[in-house]
């Protein structure tokens, strides 16, 4: 489960990942929730290149998005 954040300096979001036991993570940032997603694909392959990946992942939102009705 990654927690997203709103990015205060580009308005974009901001996802993190804590690998278990102390081990790193992953950050990764967008744009767009579209960008957020391929950059979290992105971090989660590269992360998991020799090792089984998953298959998904969960994004948890400190913040619920909101966007603008045309």
């Amino acid at each position: 489960t990654f927690t997203v954040s709103p990015c205060e300096v580009t308005g974009g979001y901001v996802a993190v990942w804590d690998a278990p036991n102390g081990q790193g993570g992953i950050s990764t940032q967008g744009d767009t929730l579209a960008e957020l997603h391929d950059m979290v694909a992105d971090a989660v392959t590269g992360w998991f290149a020799d090792q089984d990946r998953p298959k998904s992942v969960r994004l948890h939102f400190v913040e619920d998005p909101e966007f603008a009705l045309a």
